[in-house]
């Protein structure tokens, strides 16, 4: 008799693992607060810990999805900037380099006093962007289209482009980098994006919508910031690797254009779901499930826990582990018998960091009649006492594979 195939799904709950937090005695937020929906699939399946990329290794949020759908990051990564492109529908050519930007606000000195400009968004960074159109560069065209919230993406299209340059993006408030050469062949590159940014800047420092945000007390979006620079990324498409089709449920734009290079769907979202509303992950859950109708293998990404964690704020992130529970409790009612489903975490993003760390992410796998282990809490420590032991990112979709009978016998 031959087991009957199930379908995967895959909750992604972005930067959601921590370290001791000081505003919550010393506990991580998955440690403080309640959840017992993440529990109930933990205690009815098995738990474990896992390095998206390796131990130690601090992954963005890029390459540790590459991860997760089971990609070796080193032989598939050629940057940031690209996969936001693709997200938000850029054409993105062979040849063409593309950044990840911020909207940042500077002073005249160049100091960076707000890297995301108040977390500024559509329709804001929409008339913002129509005022960088048509700017060339010693023939390179500079293309803009903004992304999510403060984000936005330059796409470079010209001959003699390199994607070996530095970040403009120092990582804090202080003063604007400029873009350094890595080889000798980006030196072209790199004047590019310097002279760019200057540019950005003089268009925007007296934007119509700049003066309206200083006048309501709100920082100026006044400039634009690069990093993650990248060229066309060549990817063996997911659902030929598996044999299964594919989707994805995400409301970030370099979240979507990961799943897109890789070969998934991007099952359309209702607008203005974008994960930090309250009700957005019901909403997510209810597309995964209606997405699971149509394709073998879904994966969700939930982002709201990754900006509390920038934010530093370990109460924020509790109040967004509420709302995950009560998503997780959406599945687990709605969830068909024939599923297999992983509630896990790209990355640490600890609230005393304010930025990612190398730290192991808690997983835990559920499908009906599997065996149970010991673990029982969803946490850092709850996990870890489950029999997955320690896993690896691309460890997963193997993991799920064969959990889902999809997988052929390795020998005889």
């Amino acid at each position: 008799m031959t087991a009957a195939e199930k379908k995967i799904l895959i909750v992604v709950m972005d930067g959601l693992g921590d370290r001791a937090c000081r505003d919550l005695r010393g506990l991580t937020p998955l440690q403080y607060i309640r959840h017992p929906n993440l529990d109930w699939f933990l205690s009815h399946g098995q738990g474990g810990l896992c390095y998206p990329i390796g131990p130690g290794i601090r992954p963005g949020s890029d390459t540790a999805h590459l991860a997760i759908l089971g990609y070796d990051v080193e032989s598939v990564y050629t940057g940031r900037g690209p996969f936001e492109a693709i997200g938000i529908g850029m054409d993105i050519q062979p040849g063409d380099v593309a950044l990840r930007c911020n909207f940042a606000t500077v002073n005249d000195d160049l100091e960076i006093l707000d890297r995301r400009a108040g977390r500024i968004r559509e329709p804001e960074t929409t008339e913002l962007v129509e005022s960088l159109d048509s700017i060339e560069i010693d023939g390179i065209e500079c293309l803009v289209k903004e992304s999510t919230e403060h984000r936005a993406v330059l796409l470079l299209r010209g001959d003699g482009l390199s994607p070996e340059i530095t970040d403009a993006d120092p990582g804090g408030d202080t003063h604007l980098l400029m873009v350094e050469p890595k080889v000798e062949e980006a030196e072209f590159t790199a004047s590019v994006v310097n002279r760019f940014m200057e540019e950005c800047y003089e268009r925007l420092k007296n934007h119509p919508t700049n003066r309206k945000r200083m006048a309501a007390g709100l920082p100026p979006a006044n400039i634009l910031v690069p990093r993650g620079a990248g060229s066309f990324p060549y990817i063996d498409p997911f659902p030929e690797i598996h044999g299964i089709s594919a989707a994805c449920v995400a409301g970030v734009g370099m979240i979507k254009g990961i799943c897109k290079a890789c070969g998934l769907d991007v099952y359309p979202l209702p607008d203005n779901c974008d994960g930090t509303m309250e009700s957005d992950f019901i909403i997510k859950a209810q597309c995964a499930m209606e997405a699971l109708t149509e394709y073998d293998f879904v994966l969700m990404n939930c982002k709201a826990p990754d900006i509390a964690g920038h934010d530093g704020d370990a109460k924020a992130k509790c109040e967004v582990i509420k709302r995950l529970d009560a998503m997780a409790g959406y599945i687990k009612d709605n969830m068909s018998e024939d599923l297999v489903v992983v509630l896990t975490c790209d990355h640490c993003t600890p609230c005393i960091l304010e930025d990612h760390s190398g730290d192991p992410v808690p997983v835990a796998i559920y499908t009906r009649d599997m065996v149970r282990d010991e673990a029982e809490e969803f946490s850092e420590t709850g996990c870890a006492k489950g029999n997955l032991g320690r896993i690896r990112g691309r460890d997963i979709v193997p993991i799920c594979m064969d959990l889902a009978n999809r997988i052929e016998k390795y020998g005889s």
